[in-house]
């Protein structure tokens, strides 16, 4: 059991994930390995992004930043893998270890709340239950927009929230999956086109940008065929991916959002705004913008079987590794 494959892994670290999420009592006692993350990063950010100094000063310092954090994680990674020399025990930790850097649960309870919200207690309850996994400016939202939102971030969670992880843990262990986290927390922290981090963050969104693009191509495939397997569109979804998914601010957003869009004959993305900048996106699909909450419920349906289908294919990858 010991000699368990980064395949084999992953596997269990998403079946043991989406059966418990990651427990609270671990959370209060030790926090979550991202908040690791992220607490160096603010640390490191704080002493070396000045405003006095010239970009290309500051984007050295943000690379040299990142790098720092993933050389630390990488290195905790390492050491923390050993454990699985200890037996049936040490690879039962490392398997709930992994489970901490997948969010298959926690995305599924977030986005199921905003519908729970807008069914029983309206478009406030909506706004404030969607104001916990988006960035945009809830006030500006009406129902369907809420519901888009949340549908939305469904969507590019999958990518970059369960299949980018299961992804890098296949093919680098516990290290790979740990720095793609860290990378994507650096992106989320320091990754923004403002003054204060523009030049400082450009390593860590640029970084961010090219570690999810297979996943995302994987997310799309995977919602995909899960259409098929709910009786949503597979040829709306093949007819978005195809005409828009490119055409996505993010290089790799669109992929998931345009599948989604597609199965649900939605059309999601276009201008939004966050804080009060509006920022202008491509739509993605060709469907109604008026969205519901059946609609989110819908989409969830969706993503439970995208990651059904995630987990049959690792487990054929195990059948045919084995045999």
């Amino acid at each position: 059991m010991h000699h368990l494959s980064n395949v084999e892994l992953a596997l269990a670290a998403l079946l043991l994930e989406a059966t418990i999420g990651y427990p609270a009592f671990i959370y209060r006692a030790i926090g979550h390995p991202v908040i690791w993350m992220g607490a160096l990063l603010a640390g490191l950010e704080k002493r070396l992004n000045r405003s006095s100094d010239a970009d290309g000063r500051r984007r050295m310092l943000g690379a040299l930043t990142l790098v720092v954090v993933l050389c630390v994680t990488a290195g905790a990674a390492v050491g923390l893998g050993r454990i699985r020399s200890l037996g049936p025990l040490g690879v039962g930790v490392l398997i709930l270890v992994a489970t901490s850097l997948l969010a298959q649960r926690s995305l599924h309870d977030h986005v199921r709340a905003v519908a729970n919200a807008l069914a029983t207690d309206g478009l406030d309850a909506g706004r404030r239950a969607v104001s916990l996994i988006v960035g945009r400016n809830p006030a500006r939202l009406d129902e369907a927009g809420v519901a888009r939102a949340a549908i939305e971030s469904l969507a590019e969670n999958f990518s970059d929230g369960i299949v980018a992880p299961a992804l890098w843990l296949v093919v680098g262990g516990l290290a790979g999956v740990a720095c793609y986290k860290a990378t994507n927390t650096a992106d989320s922290m320091i990754g923004h086109r403002t003054p204060q981090y523009a030049a400082f963050g450009w390593a860590a969104a640029r970084l961010d940008d090219l570690v999810n693009l297979p996943a995302s191509r994987l997310s799309a495939l995977f919602l995909l065929l899960a259409a098929v397997a709910v009786g949503a569109s597979p040829l709306g979804t093949v007819r978005a991916v195809w005409r828009v998914a490119g055409r996505h601010r993010s290089p790799y957003a669109g992929w998931p959002e345009a599948a989604m869009a597609g199965a649900l004959g939605l059309r999601l993305a276009g201008p939004r705004v966050y804080g009060d900048t509006l920022v202008d996106d491509a739509f993605m699909g060709s469907g109604r913008r008026d969205a519901t909450g059946a609609d989110i419920i819908r989409a969830l349906r969706l993503y439970r079987a995208a990651c059904v289908v995630q987990w049959l294919v690792l487990f054929g990858i195990v059948v045919i590794w084995r045999g």
